[in-house]
């Protein structure tokens, strides 16, 4: 399977991940230019075993949608890499040898899926070309399939939280310029950048959700230490590899933490704010998504619910 597989089923995606204590379930509804509609946000207690997750889709009707699922951060390698100059019906067979040396695993046992990043267009043909490589273990991505296929679920799309948190991103990106986007998990921080509705920076940081939320004055402080230098860094760099991209600021998705925005605010140059999933979808059957910590828990599977199938390269 495809981590980005097209698929034709109905329009609207049965995004079923699972996160901490739970499993979540989004669909998401779009309708012109109105802010999306979250037409279901459920949260089940996390059960082994294709079993529990089938009567979860018998009760979320999840044939009647494109199903689709997030990898965790720690079940896959995302690596920026220089574009091989192959016809692109070599382009995978020529990134897997690319990554033969930067996997800790054979590249002999791993899925693999390529993302572009766009060029600058007024930048000369010859400019360096880049491009996201994806890669799990053939085992992650079976587990996965056989899982649903044995709780009668019909699984379109395997896709990764990069995807689902650019999906977001792009709803606050300010016309003409990029957006930084920082959420924290169970797997730590992850950083984005997207500009024009595509991905262009992703970076993991070594800094959970319970670490920003922890009560020990000094022990989160260290953490936000960390979170800024680890930020900065990467700005730097973004800023030196996309010159043509003005960033306007960074949001920090929901985490109900208290302090972080203020202390990144005062240590970094680039414009804070903390997101309000209010503010992009339309929360009036989900009222419980007003509360920080559910729109924390709910996301990335949110985002992956928005899905859009004319992204897929």
């Amino acid at each position: 399977m495809r981590f980005f597989r097209k698929t034709k089923k109905k329009d609207n995606c049965l995004a079923i991940a699972w996160a901490g204590e739970g499993i979540t379930a989004a669909s998401v509804r779009r309708s012109g230019e109105a802010l999306p509609t979250v037409q279901l946000a459920r949260l089940f207690a996390r059960a082994a075993g294709a079993e529990a997750l089938e009567k979860i889709g018998r009760e979320l009707q999840a044939n009647n949608y494109r199903c689709l699922t997030v990898l965790g951060g720690r079940e896959y390698q995302m690596f920026a890499v220089d574009a091989p100059n192959v016809p692109p019906e070599e382009l995978k067979t020529a990134v897997r040898w690319r990554l033969k040396d930067m996997l800790d695993f054979h590249v002999d046992d791993a899925t693999i899926d390529v993302l572009d990043i766009p060029i600058d267009k007024s930048a000369a043909q010859r400019a360096s070309h880049s491009l996201f490589a994806v890669a799990a273990r053939n085992s992650v991505i079976e587990q996965r399939q056989g899982l649903f296929a044995a709780a009668k679920i019909g699984l379109s799309v395997i896709d990764i939280p990069e995807m689902a948190q650019r999906n977001i991103s792009v709803m606050v990106e300010p016309a003409g310029r990029g957006v930084a986007m920082l959420s924290f998990g169970e797997d730590g921080g992850l950083l984005t950048v997207t500009f024009g509705g595509e991905l262009y920076l992703s970076r993991r940081i070594d800094v959970t959700l319970a670490d920003v939320l922890d009560a020990d004055h000094e022990r989160k402080h260290a953490n936000f230490d960390k979170i800024t230098l680890e930020v900065q860094r990467s700005l730097d760099h973004f800023d030196r590899q996309f010159h043509f991209i003005s960033l306007s600021s960074l949001v920090l998705a929901p985490t109900g933490a208290s302090g972080l925005e203020e202390y990144l605010s005062s240590n970094l140059y680039t414009p804070v704010s903390t997101m309000n999933l209010a503010d992009v979808f339309d929360l009036a059957g989900a009222p419980h998504l007003l509360e920080p910590a559910a729109q924390q828990r709910f996301f990335l599977t949110l985002g992956a619910a928005l899905r859009h199938e004319e992204t897929v390269l």
